[in-house]
């Protein structure tokens, strides 16, 4: 089995947070586990957040990132996929930054990791499996 794994559900098992078990019980199942290159900034965005709002240290808000970023097997570069992804968003009206991880899902017949209501529902409407 192959998963997508986005930052919210990456945010989710490094801070083992209520789905945390669950998520991290699939990509350590997973035969493969991918992300797209957006990954990093939006985890990265995710821990600046935390160290902004959430009082986080620099160190600790590094390591979390550093955590996340070693959860996917493989990076996959949005290049690959953003006609497909602008196509997708433009016909549902939903962020391309999403329709990233819907367009690698969908190519590779893999579950979605997310925690994104909104994109939990696309993935749904699209046919893709949510793990």
């Amino acid at each position: 089995m192959i998963a997508v794994l986005d930052a919210s559900a990456a945010v989710e098992i490094v801070l083992r947070r209520t789905h945390a078990n669950r998520f991290a019980g699939t990509v350590k199942n997973a035969d493969m586990v991918l992300s797209p290159l957006l990954f990093i900034s939006e985890v990265s965005n995710a821990f600046w957040k935390y160290h902004r709002v959430a009082g986080y240290s620099i160190t600790e808000a590094e390591k979390n990132i550093e955590q996340a970023l070693a959860l996917p097997d493989n990076y996959v570069n949005e290049r690959e996929l953003y006609r497909e992804a602008f196509r997708l968003g433009c016909k549902y009206d939903h962020p391309i930054y999403d329709a990233v991880y819907l367009v690698l899902a969908r190519r590779n017949s893999a579950q979605l990791l997310t925690l994104d209501k909104r994109l939990e529902a696309l993935a749904k409407k699209t046919g893709i499996d949510l793990g």
